[in-house]
């Protein structure tokens, strides 16, 4: 794998104009990952111990972290991001803070996971930010309160020992814990402010769950599937496509570049398990200059099985979710949707049960991650 690039130590102080000019950043490999706190999945901040200087909720706001250099409120410079007050020691003789002392966030996934990789956004955090951070995980099932969580039963692992981070920079951590988590505790020591978390992995759904919905979105994010690869990715992730509800808003789907050849856009899904699919849809809400032309899908049973198309190629209008009942159910592990020739679609849902095949290997799969 690709080393993981470090960033420490601070930023310049803000100079005037485009604050994300020094912004130390880069590609980070686990980053092809959704993003399991996302608050699209039901992610939530629901605990830290400070938040003086600016809200815990930050962390997941979906955009970038903004910088007003002259936003200032009564208890000082308004950050956009999660920023605790600065710790002191316990007298004049000792006045700074003790190796152990630090502040704590807890962050409820908005899925169940395996996670891939953590992202500490420290941005505009330039002399404010933590001197180091660290992240651990559990997995209680439930809805547990924060009380719950912090209780001495519940067990943590280290996913980001802690480790030294910079200012105005996104830290990147590479995760190898092969198991399934529900929350993390996110620490940063001994304070400071970080603006932005993301969580990247695979999500880890409960058979249990599935299999009592008994019909479901089988390429639904939050059920387990994930968009493996897409020919273009210039506007917006592939993602988008199987997020949670209809999409709000023009970049709440996938939006290719314009095409200038003979060719067309396509993106490659990763099912929850082997199902049989009967329904479809597919929606190009609030694209309405710019949604596909055509569509087609396809699906194919395991990684070398052959593509059947289960739509053949069909025009969509714009802005207009396209309901399709299929003839006979269509087994497959995979599916594709192609687009005709450029444009894009904001969600595409696939809607049928698993398989007898299916639900033994998801079940079997989420025993051994411990979910």
């Amino acid at each position: 794998m690709t080393a993981i690039p470090s960033f420490t130590g601070d930023a310049n102080p803000y100079g005037g104009g485009d604050p994300y000019a020094d912004y130390r950043t880069a590609d980070f490999p686990f980053t092809q990952y959704a993003d399991l706190a996302d608050r699209r999945l039901g992610a939530g901040v629901i605990a830290a111990n400070d938040e003086f200087f600016a809200q815990r909720e930050n962390l997941l706001v979906p955009e970038p972290a903004e910088f007003d250099p002259e936003h200032f409120g009564h208890k000082g410079k308004i950050m956009d991001g999660w920023e605790t007050r600065r710790r002191r020691g316990a007298c004049a003789d000792h006045p700074w803070p003790t190796a152990e002392d630090h502040d704590w966030a807890l962050v409820r996934l908005g899925a169940p996971g395996v996670i891939r990789g953590i992202v500490v956004d420290t941005a505009h955090f330039r002399g404010n930010y933590p001197q180091a951070v660290s992240v651990e995980g559990t997995c209680v099932p439930g809805s547990p309160s924060p009380e719950e969580l912090l209780g001495d039963d519940v067990k943590w692992t280290t996913l980001v020992p802690r480790t030294a981070v910079g200012g105005h920079a996104a830290n990147g951590f590479a995760v190898a814990a092969e198991q399934c988590f529900t929350h993390l505790r996110v620490n940063q020591h001994p304070d400071g402010g970080i603006a932005r978390l993301r969580v990247h992995g695979e999500v880890v759904p409960d058979p249990a769950w599935l299999e009592a919905l008994g019909t479901f979105d089988v390429v639904a994010l939050e059920n387990g599937g994930r968009a493996e690869d897409a020919s273009n990715f210039f506007y917006s992730p592939a993602s988008n496509t199987i997020q949670p509800g209809r999409s709000r808003k023009m970049d709440d789907g996938w939006e290719t570049r314009r095409r200038r050849d003979q060719g067309h856009d396509w993106i490659r899904y990763r099912l929850a398990a082997q199902a049989q699919v009967r329904a479809l849809e597919i929606d190009t809400a609030y694209l309405k200059g710019n949604s596909a032309g055509w569509a087609s899908v396809s699906v194919k049973d395991g990684e070398d099985g052959d593509w059947q198309e289960i739509l053949p190629r069909t025009r969509l209008q714009p802005d207009t979710n396209h309901r399709f009942v299929l003839p006979a159910p269509a087994v497959g592990t995979h599916a594709r949707v192609d687009i005709f020739p450029d444009g894009g679609i904001s969600r595409l849902r696939l809607f049928g049960s698993l398989t007898p095949e299916g639900t033994s290997r998801l079940a079997a799969r989420h025993q051994e991650l411990g979910g």
